[in-house]
């Protein structure tokens, strides 16, 4: 041990001597200072904009009547084609066994409704009897595609007449929803199976399938006091077969069957109409900045994206510098209202001239033109917080000038879709990651609310090298 200790300060001795006898090293070094600077001076402004509009291709349904104090009045009923079965089993089964058939709409056994649980209302479906238009938007009718004596189903429908429905995972999980049952005339059913029998290529192409069956209409015939959120629409079969066992038991036989349903793939289209409240009216024309949905308010706002660019060079003109995050945090006014009705669940910001093509489009964001937020309803706010390739976007390959539609932005009510994904090793270490397959505008359920540009907040955070 004293070895080691005299060779370390023999060698500390020899480097200090080396040292002071080189006077040329002590001024290759420099002094710097690092430093992590957040600044949060930045102003946005906006004005509530109508969104009338909508280009809302989803499987959604919203189906029904309210009116509410605080909200407006809104109604509204569905269009859509039919994705087919890609196999009908003609093999085991025949026309003659075809005992019944239903359309089946599921809805969430929470968040599936907005309005009055019990008030009595009624559904009609309809038989399309011409092709529908694409595009489609929320402003169409379906006066003149339907014929309105020949209703093929009809039934009462309400929360508390819904069935409720569970399954188990392999994991022992279950997941719960609810399901409202129209019986439809078997007729119908016979239809498409004797389809099949003659010509079972047309079950391979949806735009084959609606030259044969363009589709159904969907409205609320009856009563008001409700809207109800179908996340997905089935047309099931069944079949029904008496056969005798061992000549002496007379068995029988049931099977079903689906053969179509609504897809995001066929035609979905919610005819939307909304008569907003007057006291929603004056807080627009009082400049207050409103989102609105299904089909009612957006926001247009101004990002002051070149004043940050601006301010962010001249406070690092002097040294190196990088950007760490670009985030917005937006507070939430919630406006009362008879039934509640909440903040949209999430908001997408996307260049207003490039709102039209991110929908058509069926786009999801990429951080650079368009972003979406999650309404974080204990915090009573949205928060961006993935502007980081918006602003280095305009610094890198625009030379830090941002151009009219970089600073135009359109903040408005979607929905999103989306799955978890759940990867791990051997078991261990699970990561759950969670994967968005679809944004569109709003129409799940009702919402509005008031967002406070004035206390919003833009937090630019950069780290910064200077010489001393």
């Amino acid at each position: 041990m004293k070895k080691s200790v005299t060779l370390i300060f023999a060698m500390l001795m020899m480097i200090g001597v080396y040292s002071c006898s080189d006077e040329n090293i002590g001024s290759s070094l420099t002094d710097t200072k690092s430093e992590i600077i957040e600044d949060s001076s930045f102003v946005m402004t906006g004005v509530s904009v109508e969104n009338k509009k909508l280009h809302a291709r989803t499987s959604t349904q919203l189906v029904g009547e309210i009116t509410c104090p605080g909200y407006g009045k809104l109604s509204s009923d569905v269009v859509c084609q039919l994705m087919p079965a890609n196999r009908i089993d003609t093999i085991n089964t025949k026309e003659e066994w075809v005992d019944s058939c239903q359309l089946t709409l599921s809805l969430k056994t929470t968040g599936g409704f907005t309005g009055d649980s019990l008030a009595p209302m009624r559904m009609n479906v309809y038989e399309l009897t011409k092709q529908l238009p694409d595009p489609i938007y929320s402003d169409f009718s379906a006066d003149g595609y339907y014929d309105a004596s020949k209703p093929i189903a009809t039934a009462s429908c309400s929360p508390a007449s819904s069935v409720l429905c569970s399954e188990y995972s392999y994991t022992g999980s279950a997941a719960t929803w609810r399901e409202i049952r129209l019986p439809m005339p078997k007729e119908y059913a016979k239809k498409i199976f004797n389809l099949f029998v003659n010509k079972s290529d047309v079950f391979s192409d949806p735009s084959k399938f609606k030259e044969h069956f363009p589709g159904l209409y969907i409205t609320n015939s009856y009563g008001s006091g409700r809207v109800m959120n179908y996340y997905a629409t089935d047309l099931e079969v069944f079949y029904r077969k008496q056969t005798t066992v061992r000549d002496t038991v007379d068995t029988i036989m049931t099977v079903s069957q689906v053969y179509a349903a609504s897809t995001p793939e066929v035609i979905t289209n919610n005819n939307l109409r909304l008569t907003v409240a007057e006291s929603v009216k004056q807080m627009v024309n009082n400049g207050e900045a409103i989102v609105m949905g299904p089909s009612g308010y957006e926001v247009n706002v101004k990002f002051p994206i070149q004043d940050i660019i601006n301010t962010y060079k001249a406070n690092t003109a002097d040294g190196l510098a990088l950007i760490n995050s670009l985030e917005l945090t937006l507070p939430v006014e919630e406006i009362s209202n008879e039934y509640k009705i909440a903040p949209p669940s999430y908001l997408l910001m996307v260049k207003k001239d490039k709102k039209d093509a991110f929908f058509e489009g069926d786009s999801l964001t990429n951080s650079k033109d368009s972003f979406y937020a999650t309404y974080n309803a204990t915090k009573k706010q949205y928060e961006f917080t993935g502007l980081r390739p918006y602003i280095l976007n305009i610094i890198n390959n625009q030379n830090g000038v941002a151009t009219e539609e970089d600073i135009n932005l359109t903040l408005t009510p979607i929905d999103v879709t989306s799955y978890t994904q759940t990867s791990s090793y051997y078991y261990y270490n699970q990561q759950q990651k969670t994967v968005v397959t679809k944004i569109s505008p709003s129409v799940a359920i009702p919402s509005i609310a008031t967002l406070r540009l004035d206390k919003a907040k833009i937090k630019l955070t950069y780290s910064k090298q200077t010489v001393l």
